[in-house]
């Protein structure tokens, strides 16, 4: 695959096959990805919480939010939930700051998946007390971000922005996940 197919195939899936299984292995192998992403003052504050557990999943699974512009769809269903997470936190014994860091780590770690044939979505609708206490974790550390991943079982099709405007993702009466971009001249200011 190409970078550019990569880069467009880089989406954020939130309907997974929940018995395709993804071992610690293939996780600590993402985190080797993410391990190497620059990191502001090369402080490299992040630390990762893995799960592959299905007991685990399913509590950090109801402590997350999903897709706020489907209003009518409380997230993936039994059966479409993610085979894996990775908690993406602040060690604040290295730094108070993570500046850019999670989303640059979390790039090449969603890249890294992408390859490997797997997706995600990067989740930040968190209830970080009760995750933080599923996950018994010390007081030095702030959940930032969650990253689902699993095998996608949906279709999503990459739109330009229409003439109104309207950026809200949104899907179809089959299920397909339609998600708008602005066109390249419109990021663009000379």
């Amino acid at each position: 695959m190409d970078f550019k197919d990569l880069v467009k195939n880089n989406r954020s899936y939130r309907r997974f096959d929940e018995q395709y299984t993804i071992n610690r292995e293939t996780l600590e192998e993402l985190i080797g990805f993410a391990r190497y992403a620059a990191s502001g003052r090369n402080t490299q504050p992040l630390k990762y919480f893995l799960s592959t557990e299905r007991d685990l999943n399913e509590h950090i699974f109801s402590t997350l939010a999903w897709a706020g512009y489907l209003k009518e769809w409380s997230g993936p269903e039994k059966g479409e939930r993610p085979s894996a997470y990775v908690v993406v936190m602040l060690d604040h014994d290295i730094s108070d700051h993570f500046l850019c860091d999670d989303g640059i780590a979390i790039q090449n770690i969603l890249l890294g998946a992408v390859e490997k044939g797997l997706g995600g979505c990067i989740l930040r609708a968190i209830n970080k007390p009760l995750l933080s206490t599923i996950l018994n974790l010390a007081d030095r550390f702030e959940i930032i971000d969650v990253v689902a991943l699993g095998k996608p079982i949906e279709k999503v099709v990459i739109t330009d922005v229409g003439d109104d405007g309207d950026i809200r993702y949104y899907r179809d009466e089959n299920g397909v996940h339609y998600v708008p971009k602005r066109s390249v001249d419109e990021l663009i200011i000379n």
